[in-house]
């Protein structure tokens, strides 16, 4: 039964020729039409010797799936999405978004040559990591500046250029893991560091550090719990303490702050964390942390404090194979440029502009979107909500927020969830009682037809 199925599917040349496939090419070249062809029948033979397939699919059947084939693998796999989660910093939907600002800034860069490393004015090699000096100094009033590819990077170099083969003192309360199981222990070894832990899970005192320094310490760090909290009976040492017993001991004091920031978010609702800035100022010789998350820019890892100490990173081989590329560089600076002005920083740069919107201003969101949605077969109700800034950024912490709340008078939420991860641009919604909800702080104006369109799609 089988071998008679098998001779029965048609020839790729022979599908080929139909019209339906030649008219597939005027959109798509042969080679991705045929690479869909074979692959189609290949899901028919296996199909057929599992006994799944009782006849041969017709032309037109073929032609379809051929279709979809081709038009699915026509896509990007990076591409495309509308976060209506109410999770600003969404770790698995890209986390910070680049303000519209800096494009100008990007597009210059990346379809033109650059001074990437030539120094203009000495007509002679420079160094691509001079571009973003000036800019962090200004906005930290560090004595120096260095830039790598993530903070995990940022952390790892200075380790094992600071203090390779020494002792780093880290409170057991602070021994993170940030995602994809990646552990301060481990990246403590694998810098050449020698990790010693004091203290306990809820409790690290002063005098934890202070008995553990000896010939082999090297080092005291403070990492930033900042994907997990530890409430209650609780203690911790502060950066002015660190800094003050690490100069005492001769060491260096170094922070892995994980999401740096330039503002203080606790004016929006959010608990009060100090900035790079005020972390330097307490004395501490080395501030890591990441360029996007709450920074807002793109994903790199933001190296700053003392010169002596930095110029030391800048010679390590390591720092070739961390380096970060023109993109990088380019977005970064346009980014931190906004800063420069607090207010430009909080309307342009999403990742602030997201954090600081008012309730006022969610509402009024949330009136022009259900105006735009009443044609639709919902019950639309506007429901205060409560939303997070995520990218394991401040844990257990929730901004106010309002939503949408969509309720269709036939279909289940959990249909329309699918329906809408299908579409042209998917949207990442929640369902909460059975209902779609559209939180307002992640959800931006600009997309509301784009989600209106997709609605009526999956709801015919």
């Amino acid at each position: 039964m089988s071998k008679h199925l098998l001779s029965q599917i048609p020839a790729i040349n022979k599908i080929l020729l139909l019209d339906e496939i030649k008219e597939l090419m005027n959109t798509y070249t042969e080679v991705a039409i045929k690479s869909a062809i074979k692959q189609y029948i290949e899901e028919v033979k296996q199909a057929i010797l599992n006994e799944e397939l009782i006849e041969v699919p017709s032309l037109s059947k073929i032609v379809g799936e051929v279709a979809r084939i081709v038009e699915k693998e026509d896509k990007n796999s990076l591409r495309r999405v509308i976060n209506a989660t109410g999770t600003i910093l969404h770790t698995n939907l890209g986390r910070s978004l680049l303000s519209e600002k800096i494009k100008e800034n990007i597009e210059s860069v990346a379809f033109n040559y650059s001074n990437l490393e030539f120094d203009i004015d000495n007509k002679k090699r420079g160094s691509r990591y001079v571009h973003l000096i000036d800019i962090i100094k200004k906005l930290t009033g560090a004595e120096d500046v260095l830039v790598v590819n993530n903070n995990a990077a940022a952390v790892l170099l200075t380790l094992n250029t600071l203090v390779k083969d020494q002792e780093i003192i880290v409170s057991r309360g602070e021994l993170v893991e940030i995602g994809g199981a990646f552990r301060i222990p481990e990246i403590i070894k694998l810098s050449g560091g020698v990790p010693v832990e004091v203290g306990t899970t809820n409790k690290t005192h002063l005098k934890d550090y202070e008995n553990a320094i000896s010939e082999e310490t090297g080092a005291l760090l403070k990492v930033h719990t900042s994907n997990y909290k530890i409430l209650g009976f609780t203690e911790s040492v502060s950066n002015e303490e660190i800094s003050y017993l690490a100069r005492e001991n001769e060491l260096v004091s170094i922070n892995d702050l994980g999401s740096g920031q330039f503002v203080d978010f606790s004016k929006f609702g959010l608990p009060y964390e100090p900035t790079v800035k005020e972390i330097l100022d307490s004395g501490i010789d080395i501030v890591t942390f990441s360029g996007d998350k709450l920074l807002g820019g793109p994903q790199a890892g933001i190296i700053v404090g003392k010169k002596k100490y930095i110029e030391k990173m800048k010679k390590n081989q390591l720092t070739r194979a961390l380096r970060v590329d023109k993109m990088t560089l380019a977005s970064l600076e346009a980014t931190l440029k906004l800063y420069l002005d607090e207010k430009e920083a909080l309307e342009h740069i999403p990742t602030l502009h997201m954090i600081s919107l008012s309730k006022e201003r969610l509402f009024g969101k949330a009136d022009v979107l259900k105006t735009k949605l009443s044609s639709l077969d919902f019950d639309i109700r506007i429901e205060e909500d409560k939303a997070e800034v995520g990218g394991g950024s401040y844990p257990a912490s929730y901004l106010e927020s309002v939503a949408v709340k969509l309720t269709h008078r036939k279909l289940h939420a959990t249909e329309i969830e699918r329906r809408l991860l299908e579409v042209e641009i998917p949207i990442i919604t929640r369902i909460k009682d059975n209902s779609i909800i559209l939180d307002m702080r992640t959800l931006r104006t600009r997309e509301f037809d784009i989600v209106k369109a997709a609605l009526e799609e999956v709801t015919k």
